[in-house]
């Protein structure tokens, strides 16, 4: 298969190397017949590789990158029968068995058997299972049947390929971000963070019939790119009084529902990081009883944090607040596989134009470095990896 790979060296550092081809294997050597291996067709950069690429957990070098991976099947396992090679498919994050307790409650994001260490596993990220990662031209999918969405039409699905890699990650992450936090028909909903998951959740609140949707940032290039995909922008360099700023907007200083699609690496508006800002500032901004999605990743351990508490992932929370306010939180990775279905109907119906949205941008495998350093600085994109060049093909 001649395989190559994004591995990540060290903080601040990753490469494009060969690879080992992939195996019917476990992390832990295990055998596994119910698994395909992938051709890669795309793979995307996200931001939550961008946490430890920068060193910003304990993840080691050497590890292969890329749990956002859409793919044909070459190769499959005696134990697949709902799939064939040459399907053309969405990988969902989630590693997960579709058999535990928790995967036959839906709860994919903390399937019980992939990761000997904690519930959940994933492709290429630290803590998650060792799985290995699909920024690579090749990738191994463990219980296939299971966990992978079989596009209907190879064809239709090349042509929207931009639109559909999102459905591996960003998409369902956001839609979950604005499903979890109550956004229905006329709701009022603040987004904090204007990269690709925060305008994947703006995207779906839009979807899900919101009123009216504010998206939350410093970063004037996301802010312009939101307004221009027709989001209401707040430039949160101008105040540190955000309810203030969406009175101007709407009137009263307060929504419906609130997303934080920002996590622990949030910053305030002195500039130093604050990695509680931003669930405090849901709480002030939220109605009594209003709801808070939170797909912004916190995570257990963070050895670049300001202090030893946020070390450990302990965050000085205002929590009284939300408590005396009856409101609602949701955290946690997405079970993909409870939306990936419905939204690739919306997308393959032109209903959600999800790459124009958050500024899809396709590089090759070989420029995945680049794509790494210019998504570092905030650029307002999204980056694909084409491995073998058949989106370009495509397009």
């Amino acid at each position: 298969m001649s395989n190559r790979g994004v591995v990540y060296l060290g903080p601040g550092k990753v490469e494009v190397q060969d690879i080992a081809d992939p195996k019917f294997e476990a992390p832990d050597g295990r055998k596994i017949e119910h698994a395909v291996i992938l051709k890669v067709v795309s793979t995307n950069i996200c931001g939550s590789d961008q946490h430890m690429v920068r060193g910003r957990t304990t993840a080691p070098a050497g590890l292969v990158l890329g749990h956002e991976i859409t793919g044909e099947v070459i190769e499959k396992g005696a134990d697949v029968e709902l799939l064939n090679v040459g399907d053309i498919v969405s990988v969902p994050f989630n590693v997960a068995c579709g058999r535990c307790r928790t995967c036959k409650d839906g709860f994919t994001g903390v399937c019980l058997t992939v990761n000997p260490a904690r519930a959940g596993g994933a492709y290429g990220y630290v803590d998650m299972g060792g799985w290995i990662g699909g920024q690579a031209r090749y990738v191994m999918i463990p219980y296939a049947d299971f966990n992978l969405l079989k596009f209907p039409d190879r064809d239709q699905a090349l042509a929207k390929i931009r639109d559909l890699t999102m459905l591996s990650d960003i998409l369902p992450t956001g839609f979950h971000g604005a499903y979890k936090a109550g956004v229905g028909v006329g709701s009022v909903v603040y987004v904090a963070g204007a990269g690709p998951v925060g305008l994947a959740a703006a995207a779906s609140a839009r979807v899900l019939g919101a009123a009216v949707v504010m998206v939350g940032d410093f970063n004037k290039e996301r802010l312009a790119h939101a307004e221009k995909v027709g989001f209401t922008p707040i430039d949160l360099s101008k105040s540190d009084r955000l309810g203030d700023m969406i009175a101007e907007v709407v009137g009263v200083p307060e929504v419906d529902a609130a997303i934080d699609a920002v996590g622990f690496e949030a910053r305030g508006h002195a500039g130093g990081e604050q990695p509680a800002i931003v669930l405090n500032q849901m709480m002030e901004i939220t109605r009594a009883s209003g709801q808070i999605g939170i797909p912004g990743l916190y995570v257990t351990d963070d050895p670049g944090a300001v202090d030893e508490a946020a070390k450990r992932g302990s965050l000085s929370l205002r929590f009284g607040l939300g408590w005396a306010k009856s409101q609602s939180f949701h955290t946690g990775q997405t079970p993909v596989v409870r939306y990936n279905r419905q939204l690739m109907m919306s997308i393959l119906h032109g209903k959600l134009p999800i790459a124009d949205i958050v500024n899809a941008k396709v590089i090759s495998l070989e420029e995945a470095p680049q794509g790494y350093e210019t998504f570092d600085h905030g650029a307002a994109a999204k980056f694909i990896l084409d491995p073998h060049g058949m989106i370009a093909k495509a397009a």
